[in-house]
């Protein structure tokens, strides 16, 4: 079974709602109110062992400033649903052009507490991509196995104090970089839903 294959018999079957998953953060997003929506690709390359592209936000970004993300953003008014945004921001934060996506499934829903409610859109690349970081959105860009990332022995369960209360969260370390957050929440739920296709 290819690559493809196996991401999308994983969401298909995921989306039966047997796995237990990670829809989002109890407390109420910063400022309150309906969260907005937005969308993340999820670039899986197509090697012999498939990575996964994920970007570092440069420190001046007003929204998660420093941290570890998949290409995404707000869903503009003028896309044509999820799909459509996560191709667009990829292609303006890291030059990936569009065409050059598989588009394999729209993974699980995540709600983030800084006010936005996510789609992970899930898909496969061809390597080698002559692919060029924006630097006002993308301080780094780097590519990690997505064995290492599904592994649940990897998946570490941290807490921290905020707005008063403690929070719990996933993080996963590779080579020195921490991720964290939404971004490790989502790569949880698809590790949760590959375990199902396995």
């Amino acid at each position: 079974m290819s690559l493809a294959d196996t991401l999308r018999e994983a969401l298909a079957l995921g989306h039966q709602r047997q796995v237990v998953l990670l829809e989002g953060d109890v407390m109420e997003p910063d400022g309150g109110g309906e969260p907005l929506p937005a969308a993340v690709l999820v670039p899986v390359v197509d090697r012999p062992e498939p990575t996964v592209i994920l970007t570092e936000r440069p420190m001046t970004m007003r929204k998660h400033p420093g941290q570890i993300s998949f290409p995404g953003g707000r869903i503009d008014p003028g896309d044509d649903g999820p799909i459509a945004a996560a191709l667009r921001e990829a292609h303006e934060e890291i030059g990936l052009p569009p065409a050059c996506v598989e588009v394999i499934g729209i993974a699980d829903v995540y709600r983030t507490i800084t006010g936005f409610q996510v789609t992970p859109i899930v898909g496969v690349l061809p390597p080698d991509l002559d692919l060029r970081p924006h630097p006002s959105e993308v301080s780094d860009m780097f590519e990690a196995p997505l064995r290492f990332l599904l592994d649940p022995a990897r998946h570490e369960i941290r807490s921290a104090i905020y707005q008063g209360r403690e929070r719990h969260y996933y993080e996963i370390r590779w080579q020195g970089r921490r991720i964290w957050g939404a971004t490790a929440a989502m790569i949880v739920n698809l590790s949760r839903r590959m375990e199902l296709a396995a």
